[in-house]
């Protein structure tokens, strides 16, 4: 098979997209289902150590792995519906008719909800998370700082569902249709708030 650069070009990004995703909301899932009970645990002295030692260095994972996603992502979308190699209409994002393809509006709703998720990484958690960390806020405005971190982080948990769902259609499920797109997010939300509801007593007994 002769070496296409397009195409090395094409799986180095995905490749990259999906390591860095994985590195995203595994952490993102790690704050929700592990850190956040254990949180809830402890005193202020120990918030502040695990701060230090923990969350720190889990929080730059976090963010970077997002950024990284998202950069990807956005080539990949470029690369894969908007460029044609040797010009011409692309026949990922039109339909023969003129019209947006199904599988672009798949991955248009699944890129719509991780650039929502990305900017309340970068926009929202962060500088709130290094408020918090770094000890500039004063300990009035610490409940809510922890509070509004706590809340966006609990909706990007929420909106990974959808979100993934949105990215794995395109090649998986022929049209789009909102009824679908309703029950999977609903299903996937369902499972979410289970972990989320019974992660406090996940690791308390052997």
């Amino acid at each position: 098979m002769a070496w296409n650069l397009y195409d090395v070009v094409h799986l180095l990004a995905r490749w990259l997209h999906v390591l860095a995703g994985i590195v995203w909301i595994g952490h993102l899932y790690f704050f929700n289902f592990v850190n956040v009970p254990l949180q809830a645990a402890l005193d202020d002295a120990g918030k502040k150590a695990l701060g230090t030692k923990l969350m720190t260095r889990a929080l730059w994972w976090f963010r970077w792995g997002a950024m990284i996603t998202l950069l990807a992502g956005l080539w990949l979308f470029w690369q894969i519906y908007m460029y044609t190699p040797g010009g011409g209409e692309n026949m990922f994002m039109r339909e023969a008719g003129g019209g947006i393809s199904d599988r672009a509006l798949w991955i248009m709703v699944g890129m719509t909800l991780g650039i929502i998720m990305w900017f309340n990484v970068w926009f929202i958690i962060w500088p709130t998370q290094k408020k918090i960390l770094g000890g500039t806020a004063s300990a009035e405005e610490l409940p809510g700082l922890r509070r509004r971190a706590y809340l966006t982080s609990r909706t990007n948990t929420y909106l990974s569902a959808p979100m993934l769902f949105g990215m794995l259609a395109p090649n998986h499920y022929a049209a789009f249709d909102l009824p679908t797109f309703l029950v999977f997010t609903a299903i996937g939300l369902g499972l979410i708030w289970h972990a989320v509801k019974f992660s406090p007593k996940v690791g308390t007994s052997v």
